[in-house]
């Protein structure tokens, strides 16, 4: 299946041209600082129900850039019962609406690795309990080491947080974007970190990058495929994933253009 996510397009169109759309709440304008705003999240599902759209979510996250909300900051190695409250609402909307799956961020390392690596792990038990009673899978994603501070880069890093925390509803959500600038855009080394998830993975993140720390966003360019360095064919190694391939593109054209390759890939 494939998707895009919500600020690639209006949902009309995007319904023109996938079968999926993740809600990615922090641009979707649907808090008020810290406050759900439902009559606005009422209206977007409105929306949505005139599309024939699956979903998925993106939850809250940590970011420390100007365009991202400061009200829905969420380090998961560090959460309070606020942070805890933004990303239950996330899970609880994905069963309200039968969304596929919750893309959730690692954590921010601070001064004492271990510690930080734990207390994500508790975190991260906190809301994989959250969500098996409400019958949703989550998704842990890869981010890029181009960034400084980031949890849960290299592959075994993201398995071992996996493993430990030992939950049916905790899997992985492979960013072939963020692996790709970990792995300098080594294409075998992208093959490995794709095998190494295989049997984790329950959602997967697809845009494109030249494979290094170029101008914003520590190389994180989001650009539409083919448009970087990223040989495509690597999601084959995903044997029996049928989940959804999301598009994580800043526009219809690059959905469309995204469309018609993975649909190459996988005919």
């Amino acid at each position: 299946m494939i998707g895009a996510s919500s600020f690639a397009a209006p949902l009309p169109g995007l319904d023109e041209y996938v079968d999926s759309v993740e809600l990615y709440i922090p641009k979707l304008g649907v808090y008020d600082g810290r406050t759900l705003d439902r009559e606005r999240l009422f209206s977007i599902l409105d929306e949505l129900s005139t599309c024939d759209l699956e979903t998925s979510i993106h939850a809250p996250y940590f970011a420390d850039v100007p365009t991202y909300p400061s009200g829905l900051v969420v380090n998961t190695a560090a959460m309070d019962k606020q942070d805890f409250r933004l990303m239950e609402e996330s899970i609880d909307l994905a069963a309200e609406i039968g969304s596929q799956a919750v893309v959730i961020h690692p954590g921010i390392q601070g001064e004492d690795y271990e510690k930080s690596f734990s207390k994500m792990i508790a975190n991260l038990k906190q809301l994989a309990a959250f969500a098996s009673d409400r019958g949703v899978v989550l998704g842990l994603e890869n981010k890029e080491n181009t960034a400084p501070d980031n949890l849960c880069c290299d592959a075994e890093e993201v398995v071992r947080a996996v493993l430990e925390v030992d939950s049916p509803s905790l899997g992985i959500t492979f960013d072939v974007g963020h692996a790709n600038l970990t792995c300098r855009g080594d294409c075998g080394l992208l093959r490995h970190f794709a095998r190494r998830f295989a049997e984790h993975v329950v959602h997967v993140h697809v845009h494109d990058n030249h494979g290094k720390c170029t101008g914003d966003y520590f190389g994180d360019a989001h650009l539409g495929l083919g448009a970087g360095c990223i040989d495509y064919t690597v999601l084959e190694e995903l044997s029996g994933f049928d989940g959804i391939f999301n598009l994580e593109v800043f526009s219809l054209d690059d959905v469309i253009a995204g469309r018609n390759k993975l649909d190459e890939i996988f005919p």
